[in-house]
């Protein structure tokens, strides 16, 4: 069988194996740059940032008629060479054209998310295409370019040609498990949720249209909860890895009695979910922004959670815990131990990973 019947057999979430099939067919092209091995992830394809960013005086969408460069015309007021690399400014945003290019079969679309590192950072990104009115999901059958806007949030970063701050997935069909295929994960042999390294009891799972987690604040005073991000810090390089102090970036958050925190308006903070969680090598997940009308709290800019996340086939671990990235909007914000902070999606691969 060719790469491309390959690539177009089954429905759901196009996992490695798919992904590889389907760079071979060329529905995802990268030029002169090749696309690496190392790019395909269990479950996403890494994009790579262009040559130069457009510098814009405000965010935008393109509609059905234009493009989206027609769109940028009166709104980018500098082009920033990626080249040797370059400082992009905080709450500044950018265009970036993608190394990476789409040409996908009519019932083929994808969505993009920031990579998790990218999230930790605070840096907002989203994947804008030709005569499309939405962020980060791609129609499918489009064919044209990929354009990443980025806007560094609590610190300026410095990025080059061929960095990766995003992921793309490939999918077909209705790929979204609906909340009783969840719980019946849960009561199964692949539990989705661990608490204390027990399976979480189906009575205590929350679900509604997805499965939610929830923040661990517990602890004695002294323990550290979670890291809220300083302002006016040096720029990070995105390419140098364990080359900075945490604490030249970070102050530590400590927990209130009660196992509660406030949170700051407009501040970043890091905190952990107090369940493991566990996604099985036939599943993929998606960290979704949390319901506003539960709070004025924004959850996770990092979305994908591959296949295998917190997996362990023989059993003996019993699932990883969630990084949150947390931001309060307007006001202060309390937060409790055990409190829902944010919602999981679950899709079905067309194969395990």
């Amino acid at each position: 069988m060719s790469a491309e019947a390959t690539a177009v057999a089954t429905e759901g979430v196009f996992p490695s194996q798919a992904l590889s099939e389907a760079i071979a067919a060329e529905w995802v092209t990268s030029g002169d740059y090749r696309i690496r091995p190392e790019a395909i992830q269990p479950a996403s394809i890494d994009l790579r940032l262009g040559d130069f960013a457009w510098a814009l005086r405000c965010s935008f969408l393109p509609d059905v008629d234009s493009t989206v460069e027609e769109k940028i015309e009166g709104l980018a007021f500098q082009k920033v060479d990626l080249r040797d690399g370059a400082v992009l400014e905080r709450d500044r945003p950018y265009l970036v054209p993608l190394i990476e290019e789409l040409a996908l079969p009519e019932d083929v679309r994808a969505k993009a998310n920031p990579k998790s590192s990218t999230g930790r950072l605070d840096v907002f990104t989203r994947v804008l295409t030709d005569r499309h009115h939405r962020f980060d999901e791609i129609r499918a059958g489009y064919s044209g370019k990929l354009y990443l806007e980025v806007v560094p949030r609590s610190f300026a970063i410095q990025v080059r040609t061929g960095l990766s701050l995003n992921q793309l997935r490939l999918a077909r069909g209705d790929v979204r498990l609906g909340d009783e295929e969840i719980r019946h994960m849960q009561g199964g042999k692949q539990p989705l949720l661990y608490l204390d390294s027990q399976a979480l009891p189906e009575s205590q799972l929350s679900v509604a249209d997805g499965l939610f987690l929830s923040v661990d604040l517990s602890g004695p005073a002294d323990r550290i909860v979670g890291y809220r991000a300083k302002k006016n810090s040096l720029p990070v390089d995105l390419s140098r890895i364990r080359a900075y102090r945490w604490t030249d970036y970070w102050d530590p958050v400590y927990p209130e009695a009660g196992g509660r925190i406030v949170l700051e308006p407009e501040i970043f903070y890091l905190l952990l979910s107090a369940e493991g969680v566990c996604i099985p090598p036939q599943i993929a997940a998606e960290m979704m922004a949390y319901d506003p009308t539960a709070g004025e709290l924004r959850t996770h800019y990092a979305g994908f959670f591959d296949p295998g996340f917190g997996y362990d086939p023989a059993g003996v671990r019993h699932g990883s815990r969630a990084a949150l990235e947390v931001r309060a909007r307007d006001v202060s914000f309390m937060v409790e131990h055990r409190q829902p902070v944010c919602k999981l999606g679950l899709e079905r691969t067309s194969a395990p990973a």
